[in-house]
């Protein structure tokens, strides 16, 4: 699909740096004159995907988080959240509702919550190769020119 613009931006799997991916997507997506509250989804289903990539990903390492967005045709949002990690043996049970493998102090909703916040969601993964997710997000603003 044809893109306006993009960024791409890696960063260390440190907990610290989800912020850092909320601040990123916010100022990007902002060219598109986003409502606050689609900003807010977009937000939140960033921190989920990239605390994902933190916890699950690099259990016990400090991994490559890749942060890449794109405002596609149609004022549609991409973000894609890469790692390098351990990966996802069962995809679609990790996608199921309350299932985590981060122990009971962890809720099992992420992949819900990116779900619901986003218009679509896509998650590849090799055990041993890493994750990929990418969500799309069509929002209400008009796309910025230049």
């Amino acid at each position: 699909m044809k893109y306006d613009n993009y960024i791409k931006v890696e960063f260390p799997s440190k907990s610290c740096n989800e912020a850092l991916a909320r601040s990123v997507v916010g100022v990007f997506a902002s060219q598109m004159d986003p409502t606050l509250g689609e900003l807010g989804d977009v937000k939140t289903a960033v921190s989920e995907a990239v605390t994902n990539c933190v916890i699950h990903a690099y259990p016990d390492s400090v991994g490559v988080i890749r942060l890449r967005c794109r405002v596609l045709e149609g004022d549609l949002l991409e973000i894609l959240v890469r790692d390098w990690g351990c990966g996802i043996p069962d995809v679609e049970k990790a996608r199921t509702p309350l299932f985590t493998t981060g122990g009971e102090e962890r809720s099992g909703m992420g992949f819900t919550i990116m779900e619901s916040f986003m218009d679509t969601l896509k998650v590849r993964s090799r055990p041993g190769r890493g994750t990929s997710v990418v969500m799309t997000r069509r929002l209400s603003g008009k796309t910025a020119e230049g």
